[in-house]
C-alpha cells in the first residue's frame, strides 16, 4: 500500500485561511453586520483550527470547516446579546442562503457577500485611502505590510487607517449591503480601485516565494465581471474588466515550470488564453461604446495592443507609447510615467527613455520601488553600459520582497557584470 504524504496541519491552516478569509469575513459580516467584528470571529476560527487540526488531522474540506466554525461563533455571539434577540429568525434565514428581507430585491439586486463587503468598506464615511486599505485587508487577505508596499507608504500609516476605518464603520452603523442608485455610483471609483489593486497583488505578488497568487486574480476578475453585469452603462467598469481579462490571459506564460518569472519578450504567446483575450476585446468594445475612455479603459487598450501581437516583435509600441501619454494626462502618476518610459524605449530607443527614467529618480513615491532601478538597468544594458546596468539590477533585487523576482534580478545583475 502506498502511503500518503504527511500534511503539515499548521501550514495547512495558514494556507487555507489566507485563501478563504475574505469569504469567511464576508459571510460572517452578513450575520453580525460589523466587518471589524466579523474579522475577529474569522480569526477565532483560525485559532480553533490551529488547536484542533494538529490533534485531529486536517479535515476533508478545510475551507468549509473554517467557514462553519466562524459562522457558529457569529450565531452564538448574536444569541448572547439580548438586543439582537429579534434578529434570530432573520439569521436563520440568512444561514439557509436567503436574502434578508430588509434589503431591496429587483433587477439591480445581487446576492454576493464578497461584493457586499467591497461596497460596505468603500462607504463615503471613510476616506478614500481608508476604504482601499480596509478592503484590501478584508477582501484581498493582504497583510498590512503588503498593502503598505502597494501604496508606497509606511506600514504604520496603513495599520492606523485600517483600525480607524473599522471603528468608524461600527460607530456609524454602516449597513452591510450593495447600495443602489446615486449611493452606488458614489462608491464606484473606490470599488474599482480596490479590485484593480487586488488583481495586481495576485498578478505580481509583492512578497513571498511565488510570483503569482492566482486566487486573488480570480476573485478580482470575478468581481469585475459581476460589476459589469450590474452596471452595464458605466464605461470604466467595462474598462477594468477588459484590462483584467487581458492580463489574466497571460498568467500561464508568466512563469516557467519551476515558478521562475518569464519576461514579456520571452513568453510563449501560444500559452496565452485566447478565450480570455476574446472576452477582453468584447469588454473593451462595451467600454468604448459606453463613453469616453477613462484610466482603466486606456490601460485595457494598452493591454489589447499586446494581446493582438502574436510575437513580441509585432507589438505596436508607438500606439502603446501614445496611449501611455494619454493615460499620463488623464491620471498622472510616477508609475504611469515609468511605464511610458518602457514603451518609449521600444518606440524611440533606450536613450530617450533613460531621460524619462532619470527625471523620476527624485520622486519620493518611487524611492523604494524596485521597478525603477529594474527598468533603468534594462535601458543601460541596451545602451551597452553593462557595469552600470548590473549595479541597477542588484539595487532592484535588494528592494523587492518577492523571492522569484529577486532571483531574476540577481541573475540579470550577474549577466551584466
Amino acid at each position: 500500500m502506498t502511503s500518503q504524504p504527511a500534511v503539515d496541519p499548521r501550514g495547512a491552516v495558514e494556507t487555507v485561511f489566507r485563501i478563504e478569509s475574505p469569504r469567511i469575513v464576508a459571510a460572517v459580516a452578513r450575520v453580525v453586520r460589523d466587518v471589524g467584528l466579523a474579522e475577529e470571529l474569522a480569526q477565532d476560527a483560525l485559532v480553533a483550527a490551529l488547536e484542533q487540526w494538529p490533534r485531529d488531522g486536517v479535515p476533508h474540506n478545510p475551507g468549509a470547516w473554517l467557514m462553519t466554525a466562524a459562522r457558529r461563533r457569529a450565531v452564538d455571539l448574536v444569541r448572547r446579546r439580548e438586543n439582537y434577540a429579534g434578529k434570530l429568525a432573520e439569521i436563520g434565514r440568512t444561514l439557509d442562503g436567503t436574502v434578508p428581507p430588509e434589503e431591496p430585491s429587483g433587477p439591480d439586486d445581487i446576492d454576493d457577500d464578497l461584493l457586499r463587503l467591497v461596497f460596505t468598506t468603500c462607504h463615503p464615511v471613510l476616506s478614500t485611502e481608508a476604504r482601499i486599505a480596509l478592503t484590501l485587508r478584508l477582501l484581498g487577505g493582504l497583510t498590512t505590510a503588503e498593502i503598505a508596499r502597494a501604496f508606497l507608504v509606511p506600514e504604520p500609516t496603513v495599520a492606523q487607517r485600517i483600525v480607524r476605518a473599522k471603528r468608524t464603520l461600527a460607530t456609524r452603523n454602516v449597513a452591510f449591503e450593495v447600495p443602489y442608485g446615486a449611493d452606488r455610483e458614489a462608491r464606484l471609483g473606490s470599488v474599482l480601485e480596490v479590485i484593480y489593486l487586488i488583481f495586481n497583488e495576485g498578478y505580481a505578488a509583492t512578497e513571498g516565494a511565488d510570483l503569482l497568487r492566482p486566487s486573488l486574480c480570480e476573485d478580482a476578475l470575478r468581481l469585475a465581471r459581476v460589476l459589469s453585469a450590474l452596471m452595464p452603462k458605466e464605461p470604466e467598469v467595462h474598462g477594468l474588466t477588459a484590462l483584467l481579462e487581458f492580463q489574466a490571459s497571460r498568467t500561464a506564460a508568466r512563469t516557467g515550470p519551476d515558478g521562475t518569472p518569464v519576461l514579456l519578450k520571452d513568453q510563449n504567446r501560444r500559452r496565452w488564453n485566447r478565450m480570455l483575450i476574446a472576452r477582453g476585446i468584447r469588454a473593451l468594445a462595451r467600454a468604448d461604446a459606453a463613453g469616453s475612455p477613462g484610466p482603466y479603459t486606456l490601460q485595457a487598450a494598452i493591454a489589447a495592443c499586446h494581446a493582438h501581437a502574436y510575437s513580441y516583435e509585432e507589438t505596436d509600441w508607438r500606439s502603446i507609447a501614445t496611449l501611455y501619454a494619454l493615460l499620463a494626462a488623464r491620471a498622472p502618476s510616477p508609475v504611469v510615467e515609468l511605464n511610458r518610459a518602457v514603451a518609449v524605449s521600444m518606440a524611440e530607443g533606450p536613450a530617450r527613455a533613460l531621460e524619462i527614467v532619470d527625471a523620476l529618480a527624485a520622486e519620493p513615491a518611487l524611492r523604494d520601488y524596485h521597478l525603477l532601478p529594474s527598468v533603468r538597468g534594462d535601458l543601460l544594458h541596451r545602451l551597452g553600459r553593462t557595469a552600470e546596468a548590473g549595479a541597477e539590477f542588484a539595487r532592484a533585487a535588494a528592494l523587492t520582497r518577492n523571492e522569484r523576482e529577486r532571483e531574476l534580478l540577481l541573475r540579470r545583475a550577474a549577466q551584466s557584470g
